[in-house]
């Protein structure tokens, strides 16, 4: 009974890795929890191997990569069509919506360590700077990454 107990465990602790990756959802919001224009949910922790799916929930948005692990693809989706990108690096990832970045519309995924933390850190003050509006919003986001 305790090696079937066991087998069971180990089974479900791999089942990650064995290929249950998880889909994770952001919305692109004209008024969301965290304010206007906004990504829901802001800060995504995610693993290698995930998906993140950004879903165009008001009209005139789209995301685009700004800062992405060694070795990951940037990416860039088309106004108002569901985008999803595989995760398959480790680190942090800080996107945008660019028509508006002054509206601090912008998020991070953090998928396994924080490899290239301190290059997203530049990021997120350059564009916690640029920003009109939201102020703090990325920085808070990125307050999470550990």
């Amino acid at each position: 009974m305790l090696k079937k107990l066991l087998v069971i465990g180990l089974m479900a602790a791999s089942a990650h890795t064995i290929g249950f990756a998880a889909n994770h959802e952001i919305k692109m919001l004209d008024n969301g929890t965290d304010g206007s224009i906004v990504f829901e949910p802001g800060f995504v922790k995610a693993e290698v191997g995930d998906t993140v799916t950004f879903i165009p929930t008001n009209k005139g948005h789209w995301t685009q990569s700004r800062v992405v692990p060694e070795g990951a693809e940037k990416f860039l989706s088309e106004e108002d069509k569901e985008f999803t990108v595989k995760l398959t690096n480790e680190g942090v990832y800080v996107y945008v919506c660019p028509p508006h970045r002054m509206m601090n519309m912008s998020g991070i995924i953090q998928v396994g360590k924080a490899t290239n933390k301190e290059q997203a850190e530049k990021m997120v003050v350059e564009l916690e700077k640029r920003a009109n509006d939201n102020k703090g919003r990325l920085a808070k986001y990125f307050e999470q990454v550990k």
